[in-house]
């Protein structure tokens, strides 16, 4: 019987490569075995070459059938990175923005189905899309868009008592923040808090059903990171002279969002990995109208309520240690910036609006953006830029990494920042220093046609984890 030869195989569209070698040695072994006719083991080999997963478990054709697999990966990775130059976007502040931002919302706005885009001042490189990236998507949702801390976000409360109380009584409200907040990645609460929240449809998926269990563990509490909770006085642009008492916290949905988020991030990676090059894996997404899209914004959802009803945990417990009744409460005003916000777009597809790091500023839409530990943070209001796809910054956004801060910033350096300003800080790592941030004040004047400010917040008693990752 002749054997196949590999002049057979290139008339049969075999193509040179480790494969083609396997193949003649399949064709070898299979002749040998089997005694089939040549052309009943070269149409073998054509099925295997065409579906190479479904020869996976043959024994005879294993080998060949895994370096098929391989090469069509490799091939369609190729293609992939091919994804065509950047769509246009605009940049608030580009001069307070590092290059590497830039670079990372360059390869979102590559990315086939984004639409739109737009980066803040605050802007720095975080994963999948810079922290202060705004992205629009078309059908489809982008966990790492989202991010790791699944709706992170604002809460502030202003009461009706002069901010002079914080110098009166500095003991009572220091011990407030000591003994009514828990901070830190993987800590629990060792209150037994409860919240409606937990009487939500936690059996929606069997994740969340997992999930609830650490819901109600960790409600009421903080991450690490850059969470806080912080005393501080609130001044209204209309009546500046007249300072009043207010809270203001910075938190997410803890075990709960991050274990979401590394979920469904890995599975659009799984699903994309032969779809987008390495520099864009991050950015893998879920079609909107697939089952795992859905559960996945089901399970999106749920950690935003469990994040707010974090926070507003947090304010009731630390305002009641501070004898402080519910009557005099003047204000609340919050807000996320780690989610997705769905809308129609004018074609009748699904639009997606990914905020990273970005806060929410429609037309009207009040909102929080934070300073640093020594610097002041403010109320807006959003003047619904659509350029900014109505979005504005989350906060000064670093200046420096998490490592840079704490080899070149010494506490020393730190707390005389702190003393000058009249400001207590409970816990907060080197990471978090105030000279590891951008000067709000440029972050603000950068974005004057997104948002207009309402009222200024001064920070003086500060309490946050000893550092850490921000989860």
């Amino acid at each position: 019987m002749t054997p196949i030869s590999g002049n057979d195989l290139k008339r049969a569209g075999w193509k040179p490569a480790r494969s083609f070698g396997l193949a003649k040695q399949a064709a070898k072994v299979l002749s040998e075995e089997t005694l089939e006719p040549a052309d009943a083991i070269m149409t073998l080999l054509n099925a295997c070459r065409d579906n190479p997963e479904a020869h996976l478990k043959d024994p005879r054709l294993e080998a060949l059938a895994c370096a098929l697999v391989e090469e069509q990966e490799d091939a369609a990775e190729s293609v992939a990175a091919e994804l065509g130059p950047a769509k246009p976007y605009p940049i608030w502040g580009p001069e307070l923005i590092d290059p590497g931002a830039i670079e990372q919302m360059d390869v979102a706005m590559r990315l086939p189905i984004a639409v739109a885009g737009a980066l803040m001042p605050d802007a720095h490189i975080g994963y999948g899309i810079p922290i202060g990236g705004v992205l629009e998507t078309r059908d489809a949702v982008i966990p790492y868009a989202v991010g790791s801390d699944i709706a992170c976000r604002m809460r502030l409360t202003v009461f009706d008592v002069p901010a002079s109380d914080l110098d009166r009584m500095p003991d009572r409200y220091q011990h407030a923040l000591r003994d009514g907040t828990t901070f830190g990645a993987g800590r629990e609460n060792n209150r037994k808090l409860d919240h409606d929240v937990l009487d939500r449809d936690w059996n929606a998926t069997p994740q969340l059903r997992q999930l609830k269990d650490k819901a109600r563990r960790q409600l009421g509490t903080s991450g690490s990171g850059n969470h806080f909770v912080e005393w501080g006085e609130l001044a209204y642009v209309d009546d500046p002279s007249h300072p009043l008492l207010a809270l203001l916290s910075h938190s997410g949905s803890r075990g709960v969002g991050f274990q979401i988020a590394d979920r469904f991030s890995k599975l659009a990676e799984k699903r994309r990995k032969c779809d987008l090059p390495p520099e864009a894996i991050k950015l893998a997404w879920l079609d909107l109208d697939s089952a795992d899209g859905q559960e996945y914004w089901v399970s999106m959802e749920m950690a935003g309520a469990f994040a707010s009803a974090n926070h507003e945990v947090i304010h009731q417990t630390v305002a009641g240690l501070a004898t402080l009744k519910p009557k005099l409460v003047r204000q609340v005003t919050e807000n996320h910036h780690n989610w997705a916000w769905r809308a129609e777009g004018p074609d009748g597809s699904a639009r997606v609006t990914h905020r990273k790091g970005a806060t929410p500023a429609g037309r009207g839409v009040m909102g929080v953006i934070p300073g640093s530990m020594a610097a002041p943070g403010y109320v807006v209001e959003g003047l619904g830029n659509k350029e900014s796809l109505e979005s504005a910054s989350h906060g000064a956004g670093r200046a420096m990494g998490r490592r840079e801060a704490e080899r070149t910033i010494t506490k020393t350096e730190r707390n005389r920042i702190l003393a000058d300003r009249h400001i207590t800080l409970i816990g907060g790592g080197i990471d978090e220093s105030p000279q590891a941030y951008k000067p709000i004040d440029l972050v603000m004047a950068a974005q004057r046609d997104l948002v207009v400010v309402r009222a200024q917040f001064t920070p003086r008693i500060v309490r946050m984890a000893e550092g850490g990752p921000d989860i």
